[in-house]
């Protein structure tokens, strides 16, 4: 199987991003760059961030999941503590975030370090959710293999059995994880390829020092 596709081009021409327009902190950036798609590109999943860790066994994965709260202190998401990111998470807390935002012709790059945010936010959010996706985070064995589509199907059946009545307590292999950013790109297509790229990194006194990057 071959396919060329040397001739898939695209101008970007949707806007410009210039150092002296930039704020000293990224997240204002960030924040003010979330609403803009949002508003204006509501086909697009603003949420949606593509996940990069290293795996237990030794290589990178990638996989899109939804941010659901951003601070000045980080990026929050929530997933299975014991499913295939959690434990490489546990291993190594060296990940990097991606947004790209086709529309805006707009992404984000964000590199960081993650941990488990307290309890009681996990639990706040879990009790948040619709109690379908309360039942589905406890059917699944996040990332382990099963037979088949039918038999997960029968354990979230029998789950919904066991709580019609109940409150459903926030399991505890599920709850959230916040990314500290330690270095934040934003990138803006250009046409000809000279893109904008501006960059910013904590210095060790937690400063935010920016710059510009060639395309």
């Amino acid at each position: 199987m071959e396919k060329d596709l040397s001739n898939y081009r695209k101008s970007y021409e949707q806007g410009e991003l210039l150092l002296n327009d930039t704020p000293e902190n990224p997240m204002e950036l960030f924040q003010k760059w979330f609403h803009e798609v949002d508003h204006f590109f509501p086909q697009d999943e603003t949420n949606a961030m593509t996940i990069s860790t290293i795996g237990t066994d030794g290589f990178p994965k990638s996989r899109v999941v939804l941010l659901k709260k951003y601070t000045f202190e980080g990026f929050i998401f929530y997933t299975n503590y014991e499913s295939e990111k959690g434990k490489a998470i546990t291993k190594n807390p060296n990940v990097c975030l991606s947004f790209f935002w086709a529309g805006a012709e707009r992404q984000i790059i964000i590199k960081g370090k993650a941990k488990k945010i307290a309890t009681n936010l996990s639990d706040g959010y879990f009790e948040s959710r619709p109690k379908g996706s309360q039942l589905g985070a406890i059917a699944s064995n996040q990332s382990q293999p099963i037979e088949s589509r039918e038999l997960l199907e029968s354990k979230l059946r029998n789950l919904e059995k066991t709580y019609e009545n109940k409150e459903i307590e926030r399991p505890s292999f599920w709850g959230g994880f916040i990314i500290e950013p330690i270095s934040i790109e934003f990138w803006q297509g250009r046409p000809n390829r000279l893109h904008d790229r501006i960059v910013y990194k904590l210095d060790e006194d937690y400063n935010w020092i920016k710059s510009r990057l060639q395309p």
